[in-house]
């Protein structure tokens, strides 16, 4: 059997223990010790078959606590068309949109009057993480919120810059699950290009108009992903 067929595999067995309420919603999955005794297969198999249900959201870690099957599975059930559960709610999806149309839309507008060629390297150096991690979405998530904080940063208004510091837990869990559910897209990954791009020539409409319409996209994408699964 092929490495990918024993995750499978594992994977499936693990999906069948936690619908069978072995690993009820909120429990805590074995350890992973305890994972590779049970099973018989490698650490790598553990872990490439438990990331595989984290990246479903079926399952959700902590560090230093262990990984636990999410609280409110009964509502959402286990993905039967392997399409990942999203954490983030309506609400707050909403909040961070309004959030960001408020503030960081004038950050990109003060950005384009202030940043020093100091910021558009901070700026530039962000956006190469987010392409060398493009296939990480945890890593690819944390350059994306150095990217947008850049923006904050290259505004030179402290306020703003304290805001962005405020919600920095908050905002990179909704980078982190857009990029989970929605995926690392091509779109997603062109748009910052330009935002960059129209920062660097000092065109604030063009960096506006362009992070508005990847907004749009995403909401457009959710309410898509969300839809078949209405009764």
């Amino acid at each position: 059997m092929t490495t990918e067929n024993t995750v499978d595999a594992i994977y499936e067995r693990m999906k069948r223990t936690i619908q069978e309420g072995t690993w009820p919603p909120g429990g805590k999955l074995p350890s992973e010790s305890e994972l590779i005794q049970a099973f018989g297969v490698s650490r790598v198999t553990v872990r490439s078959a438990v990331q595989r249900l984290r990246g479903l959201g079926i399952v959700v870690s902590h560090q230093g606590k262990g990984t636990f099957v999410i609280e409110d599975l009964a509502r959402h059930g286990l993905p039967s068309d392997n399409r990942p559960i999203m954490h983030l709610s309506r609400d707050e999806f909403d909040d961070m949109r309004v959030f960001r149309e408020t503030v960081e839309f004038r950050c990109m507008a003060l950005a384009v009057t202030h940043a020093t060629e100091a910021d558009l390297l901070r700026l530039e150096e962000a956006l190469n993480r987010m392409l060398v991690n493009k296939d990480d979405y945890v890593r690819y998530s944390q350059a994306d919120f150095e990217f947008h904080y850049a923006i904050a940063l290259a505004s030179h208004n402290k306020i703003f810059i304290r805001a962005m510091d405020a919600i920095r837990p908050l905002y990179l869990y909704y980078l982190e699950e857009l990029n989970r559910v929605l995926g690392i897209t091509l779109e997603s990954v062109n748009a910052h290009i330009q935002v960059y791009l129209a920062l660097k020539h000092r065109d604030a409409e063009a960096a506006a108009r362009t992070l508005n319409d990847a907004m749009s996209s995403n909401l457009d994408a959710l309410q898509a992903q969300d839809a078949p699964r209405r009764p």
